[in-house]
């Protein structure tokens, strides 16, 4: 819910303001990697409002990232006669990206907790896979913010 609240209004407004490749990385991506580091921590007694807190905190990251900035730095950086191109890449990528992150989850369960199917007595191991799954994807995360900035500035 909460992308679809900042997705449009509020990212697209910033994209016309500032440059959107920053809009997407500094604010979309960084954003989403800090959740993703807080999710790292993740613990039985982890309060839920601290776990509400982080899923906002992602929920405005990947709404600042998604649409209005990423496809406005994307489309703008390729001729009109490549939009069909360009437009098809994004779709294409997003579902890759999706695709994968899925498989690597399923690896990472794979590994850590075998075949087993998730009892309380595996929880420690879930917990483990949850927070490698989340530490390697705020990384990936933060990753790809800096490459984005080093872009940005050349």
């Amino acid at each position: 819910m909460i992308q679809v609240f900042v997705a449009p209004p509020i990212s697209g407004r910033l994209a016309d303001r500032i440059q959107p490749g920053l809009v997407a990385s500094v604010g979309g991506m960084a954003l989403s990697a800090v959740a993703l580091f807080g999710f790292s921590f993740l613990s039985p007694t982890m309060p839920i409002a601290a776990i509400v807190a982080l899923l906002v905190l992602l929920g405005v990251g990947v709404g600042i990232f998604s649409s209005p900035p990423n496809t406005t730095a994307i489309m703008g950086s390729v001729t009109k006669r490549d939009y069909g191109c360009a437009s098809a890449m994004t779709a294409m990528m997003r579902s890759l990206g999706m695709m994968l992150s899925m498989g690597a989850v399923l690896v990472v369960f794979a590994v850590v907790m075998g075949s087993t199917i998730v009892t309380p007595a595996v929880f420690p191991d879930f917990l483990l896979s949850l927070h490698l799954i989340f530490l390697a994807l705020a990384v990936l995360s933060a990753f790809g913010v800096v490459l984005s900035l080093r872009r940005n500035k050349c």
